[in-house]
């Protein structure tokens, strides 16, 4: 039986991505706001625990008083899982996407940090463009997220190519030692995407669709959850702490994304999210 196909005006999605970088700029989501509460309650250290009191203070100024949650208002990644039964018309995707970014930014007064050329360090004034990834899925859905994420956490990030047959204690060592050096510049506490396995660039994308995933959810495959709790319990043993004062607070969460990948090869890749974790997911 012939499968239907559905049909999207692209033009339609513009509004639904200002909606999400609006959302995902001014308002904290709450499942992170109550687990900061939670960090913040049970911090021994004075400076840790006021430091993760002032970040829920800021989360809450943000939202009553329309002001972003970062000065940094960051990047604009939008990735796109598209069913092969869609018809796209109108614009090209990317297009569409940009002219939504450049919208909200404009709209509502946030700073605007793309630079053209990376050598010639002109600014593009409107925020875009936009780091768009497609990937064609089964059936008719339609899944959009965006992701916001300021420079001094993308700073931070880390790749390394292990040998494959490392075990994975030399892994979470290499992790929190990466960490533990990153230290305050990514603005911790992090959350912490894991991408593991794939290419180079498979793990470094992986790694940032991992923070989407949802907080306080666990890995489907109960070895990588052992392994997300195994990594959170070392690395808040780092002592870095919220914003680097010190504490336990260091990582909020880890999230890993795995992959297939060459006999040969076995790449890591970090994706250190400072604790404003700005993102957005809709199903269309």
């Amino acid at each position: 039986m012939r499968e239907s196909v559905r049909t999207i005006d692209t033009g339609t999605l513009k509004e639904p991505i200002i909606s999400m970088i609006h959302e995902a700029s001014f308002t904290l989501l709450p499942e992170i706001e109550g687990m900061f509460s939670t960090l913040a309650a049970q911090e021994t250290v004075e400076k840790a625990a006021m430091t993760m009191n002032i970040l829920l203070e800021n989360a809450a100024l943000a939202r009553q008083e329309s002001i972003p949650l970062c000065q940094d208002c960051g990047s604009v990644s939008v990735f796109i899982e598209a069913g092969h039964n869609i018809f796209f018309t109108g614009e090209p995707l990317p297009a569409v996407i940009d002219d939504a970014v450049k919208t909200a930014y404009e709209r509502f007064c946030l700073r605007k940090s793309i630079v053209a050329d990376p050598l010639r360090r002109a600014n593009t004034g409107t925020n875009t463009p936009a780091f768009t990834h497609l990937d064609i899925v089964p059936g008719d859905r339609l899944k959009i997220s965006v992701y916001l994420k300021g420079g001094g956490s993308e700073n931070m990030t880390y790749l390394k190519m292990f040998r494959p047959t490392d075990p994975v204690d030399v892994i979470v060592d290499d992790i929190v030692r990466a960490v533990a050096a990153a230290g305050p510049n990514p603005c911790p506490p992090l959350f912490l995407g894991v991408g593991i396995g794939g290419t180079a660039d498979v793990a470094m994308i992986n790694s940032r669709k991992a923070v989407m995933r949802g907080i306080g959810t666990r890995h489907a495959d109960p070895f990588y959850a052992e392994f997300e709790d195994v990594l959170l319990e070392r690395l808040n043993r780092t002592g870095v702490g919220p914003l680097g004062f010190g504490g336990k607070s260091t990582v909020a969460a880890v999230f890993i994304r795995e992959a297939p990948a060459h006999i040969a090869t076995l790449p890591v890749a970090l994706n250190m999210n400072c604790h404003s974790l700005r993102y957005r997911i809709v199903d269309i």
